[in-house]
């Protein structure tokens, strides 16, 4: 219904795709990647700048903790940023097998109906749920 208001005018089932071109959503975990990499190479270097004698070596032993110390949180954060997301999919896979086993179970019944509804209503709300 929002997408409406923001100028989509086709069907409900290819307003997945319209999003994703229109509003595209930065990928944090590429960034993380992206970061760790670029720390790395900035660790290489000073050791290679305290190796030549360039920063003195007390200084450059302090700043290479400090950077590895950084490090090790953006790692974490990849991790805890992966795990959940790992987290999120197992639970959404045994929700769509409890639903679709009480869809069997309830078949041709007069609450089929209503479980049906409500069962949409359960999946939107986790799909949507951080």
């Amino acid at each position: 219904m929002y997408a409406k208001f923001l100028g989509y005018n086709s069907s409900i089932v290819a307003v997945d795709l319209w999003l994703k071109d229109n509003f595209s959503k930065p990928d944090h975990l590429k960034v993380l990647l992206n970061e760790i990499e670029e720390m790395q190479d900035d660790i290489r270097k000073l050791r290679i700048d305290i190796e030549n004698f360039v920063i003195k070596r007390d200084v450059g032993v302090a700043r290479i903790a400090a950077m590895q110390k950084e490090l090790r949180g953006t790692i974490s954060q990849v991790d805890s940023f992966v795990s959940s997301r790992d987290r999120k999919g197992l639970l959404m896979a045994g929700a769509d097998r409890a639903l679709r086993e009480l869809a069997s179970i309830f078949k041709d019944d007069p609450i089929e109906g209503p479980l049906q509804e409500a069962s949409m209503s359960v999946w939107a709300r986790m799909q949507f749920e951080d």
